[in-house]
């Protein structure tokens, strides 16, 4: 491969007018001699070194984003935000998925920081350990430290700038008009327990119904469709008379409405079925899916935006607002 110094020599220039012209630097090189340096750099193929570039340049141009999983539709949605703001800002962004193993999250933080990334957004839940938490910590404080900015979107116990999407105001609304409805023998069907997002908006349901569920009333599975469908299956073997499927998600919703149909069970006639986050397919299910909808694109373009934009001197904190989008899978309680 060609190196910088046979670009220079080809051009007849010296290395360090060679890496101005490559590097996009802010000294002023003179027409000619910028021509004759891309020309040799097209001739030769030139690759410059990325690892390179970054040492040189004034600021860091790549931004690490860390999130549960990205094939989810919360999460491609957040992401498209993220990358919005970060493609006008000129920044290129790096996707970890960490498939909700908060081990691999610790990993990744560390890669980004060898990386010299100029922020770190971790897009995903908190997790409820301590041990886990501490460590995040004390990874996230020692990149601060070298001049990386921190950004998290969601409850975390970490340091640095957060952008919270309304979990339990948002849940607190759904209770609320489930006790309108009449509904008292509801079921949850929940993500996994070690998520600070699950206990949020179970919080708020609660909140919202005025009444807490007996254990038996909650299953905790995958935030999937299929997910959905095998806790939704344990709830009906388990409480007689279900009049409502509460799911935390709308992919577990999905997964309620299929195995409510399998059973020959009608919506909402018989069982009503609510999800959260209000994803593109809520719309398009068969009943049409009643949901909490929470802004998720403009939550990662304002992480994003959070990241990128110095910290006056203190912790931002931001939160952006539910809201409750009525559609057919909701009715009264049966009588």
């Amino acid at each position: 491969m060609a190196t910088l110094a046979d670009v220079a020599r080809r051009a007849g220039v010296s290395p360090a007018t060679a890496s101005r012209v490559i590097n996009g630097s802010s000294k002023p090189v003179a027409d000619q001699l910028r021509e004759r340096v891309l020309k040799a750099v097209a001739e030769l193929r030139y690759v410059p070194n990325a690892h390179a570039q970054l040492l040189a340049r004034p600021q860091r141009s790549v931004v690490g984003v860390v999130v549960h999983d990205v094939s989810d539709p919360y999460f491609a949605e957040v992401t498209r935000g993220l990358q919005r703001v970060a493609t006008e800002r000129g920044r290129l962004v790096i996707i970890c998925n960490s498939y909700r193993d908060p081990e691999r999250e610790l990993e990744y933080v560390d890669l980004l920081r060898a990386q010299q990334v100029a922020a770190i957004v971790l897009a995903g839940s908190g997790y409820h350990d301590d041990a886990v938490n501490a460590s995040m910590d004390e990874r996230l404080a020692a990149y601060a430290a070298t001049g990386g900015r921190v950004a998290v979107l969601g409850w975390h116990k970490h340091r640095g700038d957060a952008v919270l999407p309304a979990n339990q105001d948002g849940a607190r609304l759904l209770g609320a008009e489930l006790r309108r409805l009449g509904h008292r023998t509801v079921g949850v069907i929940a993500g996994p327990a070690t998520l600070t997002t699950t206990t949020d908006r179970i919080t708020g349901l609660y909140e919202g119904m005025a009444v807490s569920l007996p254990a038996e009333r909650i299953r905790y599975a995958d935030f999937t469709r299929d997910g959905g469908a095998r806790a939704t299956a344990e709830l009906l073997d388990a409480v007689p008379g279900l009049t409502a499927v509460v799911a935390l998600n709308d992919s577990m919703a999905v997964g309620a409405l299929a195995t409510l149909r399998e059973r020959g069970l009608r919506v909402p006639q018989q069982v009503s079925v609510v999800g959260f986050d209000d994803m593109p397919i809520a719309a398009d299910v068969t009943p049409a899916l009643t949901t909490v909808r929470l802004p998720l694109a403009e939550l990662g373009a304002r992480a994003m935006a959070l990241a990128l934009d110095p910290a006056a001197g203190r912790d931002r904190v931001e939160t952006l607002p539910a809201e409750l989008v009525h559609r057919d899978s909701l009715g009264p309680a049966p009588t």
